[in-house]
């Protein structure tokens, strides 16, 4: 009797779960691909920094005679080369498959700029101020993602990006370039009596 109970009650669930559709299936979290706090948008971010950082030094190393200018641009092509290394094995490490790196909107107006700044202790200056703004960007990004990214490998990198990037900050605050004086105001020019203007 108990076998029947069990079959019959089985029976009832079966039919049960039969005529009543299955719920439906929630759809994937939609991810912002410009949300430096998801994988895609900080991956593009960090790229698009480097690119800028490793172009805008190898600019410095052509257009500036000043050689704290030129020595700290060396470096920042050898470290931003490292982190984007860095980003793509961490990225891989996570089956993501990184884009290429490549300038966004905002850091090839910054190279442009700083492509204009004309040469010597102008583009010194327009580098140094540049390089300043760059850095606190970049700073905050890897901050940010290395606090509340979304994938726990890109998130320890960006840790281990943070330091590199503060002291590339500190270098540039630091770094020493000419301030350029500004013209002399025009001579006054006075008429002696008796002259013809």
């Amino acid at each position: 009797m108990r076998k029947f109970l069990f079959l019959v009650g089985t029976a009832a669930a079966l039919a049960a779960c039969s005529s009543n559709p299955a719920p439906p299936v929630a759809p994937a979290a939609v991810v912002d691909p410009n949300n430096p706090l998801f994988a895609p948008g900080y991956m593009a971010m960090a790229g698009s920094s480097d690119q800028f950082e490793i172009q805008s030094a190898q600019l410095a190393m052509q257009m500036s005679q000043n050689q704290a200018v030129r020595n700290f641009a060396s470096m920042l092509v050898a470290d931003h080369t490292r982190s984007t290394q860095m980003v793509v094995a961490a990225a891989q490490s996570a089956g993501i498959t990184p884009p290429p790196p490549a300038l966004l909107p905002q850091h090839q107006a910054l190279l442009d700029q700083l492509r204009a700044s004309g040469s010597g202790p102008a583009f010194d200056q327009s580098f140094k101020a540049i390089q300043i703004q760059a850095h606190q960007q970049a700073l905050q990004l890897h901050q940010n993602y290395a606090a509340s990214g979304d994938v726990p490998a890109l998130r320890a990198v960006a840790g281990q990006i943070v330091p590199v990037v503060q002291m590339h900050l500190n270098q540039a605050q630091m770094l020493n370039v000419a301030v350029m004086a500004p013209p002399p105001p025009p001579m006054p020019t006075t008429r002696r009596s008796g002259e013809r203007g």
